[in-house]
């Protein structure tokens, strides 16, 4: 036996060199782990080529070393579009509805599957012969959080809550990232940590509230994009937080780091270097040798900045002594796990997503377009119905006004890639009716022409809302209640309520479709017009989805995930981070216009027997919270089953109530289901600041269950025990 053993293990050690024999170097062999992979990379580079990796494409061509740099996607792989990206010559890509409606889905699994489809299409372009372009670490999803309705960014995320966020954050990583255990599909960079929600002044602005709320509020998302996603990387945000520059915080190191292994890309964002130096932005250092020193020391090993800013700094850096080889060792070696993850350095026979670059261009593909038409679907948000307008019975019309500047377009944003087609909704409804119904358009009240079609129109379609570039040159947006990237919102009100209040005079049979990525006064509106409707933007099914919901082809389904003030005066100041101060429904105790997670539907959904697997959960326990859900209309339809809770006995401060679970279920008429929901006592606990834990408090905590965070239908209490 032991002579077997001794050939066995000369058979193993004889196979291992002879499969090194293979590879010139150690780093080219698939079979190496991971880490012993990339530190012979860096044991092989010299300190030029180590510098030149700081930029955004960690390649080394005198070792065979070729990298991938970034590409957008928040929505969509973007190479073409409205802010830019990818330009000269543009190609197209799927496009989904902007993240706040991919959130509207209240679908994880959807936005998954969106998530899929962007990271396949990344794929093809990369390394399809017929388009070669683009790259595969991709900055997406944005997991910062929508607290202000007035931030110019709020398109960009899934909306205000933290757990919800989070949630969606997992799924969009998951997407794009692939099933493959050992490669990913594409590169997972999230943005822009942290706590990133204004616009104004935001390369020297700093977000100061205290430990609990980063550990609580504003952190969630990114923790949970990490440690549940599997997510590597992520863009530090321009601003600073508590007075310290975000690209040279401590916590870059001290919590994504240390606490929640990120290993791979931390990359500054776009001229975050020269702001640090900046007198009229954060003036933290004197010059960029020193800001960059301060950066890699971390843990950036990416920035964003041309080479002739990062590279002669760096380089400065070293020489004065303020940073070391092995700084900047240190930090690149997670470039090389990216680049290993996906694939880069490996033959492309061992790579499975290697193998995507198929005849078809991937926009192409029928199952593309189905994912971004469920999308487009699920997005849509019935905010009123009052008489049972909708959904409209096409054999009881003879004409449709279709009125309004969102009417006949589909209006893409900075983060937009080119859609391979768009269907606006003047075109979806067109193609719905036929030729047996008459389609009055009129973009506007010009010469009374939207009057003129809504009173010789059986009902009256009109579509307002915000354009998500302003439809202006950067950092411009002519109209107060418009923001975009580099500039906040001066007002929420809708201006073009207007034109909806002279529709509504000449045909009272009024639908009203709100077009906006951001919440918006439409107080008139809710109080007079009959039925209101809410889509986001940028979906190349925008047109088609919208008719089949208006026409009852499809049952709306989707909630808000952001508060609608009635007005500005309800919203706190700009600059106040700190959250308890009444933002967000957590802890506003006004009355809003819409809650967070309403939204309606052309059926009734009943409540009933909320019940829980125990009455009591211990510190490291879990619970099922399940309730029974009964369609009582005609129609199939979604219900999204949201379950809140509010802690009785806290010792510490706490939200009037707090999102922790939630499902979207279809039913058919008079079908019942049980739907359950996992509760662990961990996502109750608190952020103790003076002993640095988590802590799960003993406490009487009372769970609600119900359609929106304003709409409790059924409310149970249980005991957290030690």
């Amino acid at each position: 036996m032991r002579s077997l053993a001794v050939g066995a293990w000369l058979c193993v050690g004889f196979g291992l060199r002879l499969a090194m024999a293979q590879y010139q170097y150690p780093f080219q062999n698939p079979d190496l782990p991971m880490e012993e992979r990339a530190n012979n990379i860096i044991s092989l580079m010299t300190v030029e080529e180590k510098i030149a990796c700081l930029g955004t494409n960690p390649s080394v061509p005198r070792l065979g070393i070729r990298g991938t740099s970034h590409v957008e996607g928040l929505h969509g792989l973007a190479l073409g579009g409205p802010g830019g990206w990818g330009r000269p010559v543009p190609i197209p890509t799927t496009q989904f509805a902007q993240a706040i409606g991919m959130g509207e889905t209240w679908d994880p699994e959807l936005v998954r599957k969106a998530g899929g489809v962007e990271g396949y299409e990344t794929r093809y372009i990369f390394q399809s012969e017929k388009t070669h372009r683009g790259a595969l670490v991709v900055r997406a999803p944005n997991a910062d959080l929508g607290r202000d309705p007035r931030w110019g960014r709020t398109e960009e995320t899934f909306g205000e809550d933290a757990f919800f966020n989070g949630t969606m954050v997992v799924a969009m990583v998951k997407g794009l990232q692939g099933d493959d255990p050992k490669y990913w599909l594409t590169a997972s960079l999230m943005k822009h940590f942290l706590a990133n929600s204004n616009e104004n002044g935001r390369g020297g602005s700093s977000s100061d509230f205290d430990e609990r709320l980063l550990r609580e509020y504003y952190s969630v998302p990114f923790r949970m994009g990490i440690v549940e996603g599997g997510s590597r990387a992520y863009m530090a945000a321009y601003n600073a937080m508590n007075h310290i520059p975000m690209t040279v915080h401590p916590i870059l190191r001290d919590i994504t780091m240390k606490e929640w292994g990120l290993d791979g890309i931390i990359c500054t964002d776009a001229g975050s270097l020269r702001n640090m130096v900046n007198p009229r932005l954060h003036n933290y250092y004197k010059d960029l040798a020193e800001g960059v020193a301060g950066s890699v020391k971390a843990g950036i090993n990416q920035f964003l900045e041309g080479p002739n800013t990062y590279r002669p700094a760096a380089q400065d850096a070293i020489r004065r002594g303020l940073l070391t080889e092995k700084d900047i060792d240190d930090v690149i070696k997670g470039e090389f796990r990216v680049m290993i993850k996906l694939g880069m350095l490996d033959p492309p026979e061992r790579v499975p997503y290697s193998k995507i670059k198929g005849d078809e261009d991937a926009w192409k593909q029928n199952d593309h377009k189905a994912v971004a038409r469920q999308v487009a679907l699920e997005s849509v948000v019935l905010l009123k119905n009052a008489n049972n307008l909708l959904p409209l019975d096409k054999a009881a019309l003879k004409s449709i006004a279709v009125i309004g500047p969102r009417a006949d377009q589909v209006a893409l944003d900075w983060y937009s890639g080119t859609p391979p087609y768009v269907i606006t909704p003047l075109q979806g409804i067109k193609d719905k009716l036929g030729s047996a119904i008459a389609v009055n358009y009129a973009a506007n009240n010009d010469n009374d022409a939207a009057v003129n079609a809504a009173k010789t129109s059986d009902v009256a379609i009109v579509l307002v809302g915000n354009h998500p570039t302003c439809d202006a040159p950067w950092a411009k947006c002519p109209a107060p209640s418009d923001g975009k990237e580099a500039i906040d919102r001066k007002a929420i009100n809708l201006e073009q309520e207007e034109l909806v209040k002279q529709v509504y005079a000449a045909n009272p049979k009024t639908v009203m479709v709100l077009v906006s990525n951001f919440p918006t006064t439409i107080n008139w509106s809710q109080e007079n017009v009959p039925a209101i409707l809410h889509i986001t933007h940028n979906a190349q099914e925008e047109g088609a989805a919208l008719a089949d919901v208006l026409f009852g082809d499809f049952n709306p389904g989707g909630r808000l995930v952001q508060t609608f003030s009635k007005s500005i005066d309800q919203v706190p100041p700009m600059m106040d981070y700190d959250i308890r101060h009444g933002r967000t429904y957590m802890y506003f105790k006004g009355e809003p216009l819409y809650p967070f997670g309403y939204g309606l539907s052309y059926t009734a959904f009943q409540y009933s027997k909320l019940k829980t697997s125990s009455s009591r959960v211990r510190a490291n326990g879990e619970i099922v919270v399940s309730v029974n859900i009964a369609n009582t209309g005609k129609r199939k339809g979604d219900e999204v089953v949201q379950l809140y809770v509010k802690h009785m006995n806290s010792k510490v401060d706490r939200p009037l109530k707090e999102l922790k679970g939630f499902r979207r279920v279809t039913l058919a008429p008079g079908e019942k289901r049980t739907v359950r929901l996992p509760l662990k006592a961990a996502a109750l606990a608190y952020w103790d600041a003076g002993t640095k834990i988590w802590v799960v408090e003993p406490d009487r905590v009372n769970l609600m269950v119900g359609s929106s965070s304003a709409d409790v239908r059924l409310k149970k209490t249980i005991d957290v025990v030690p």
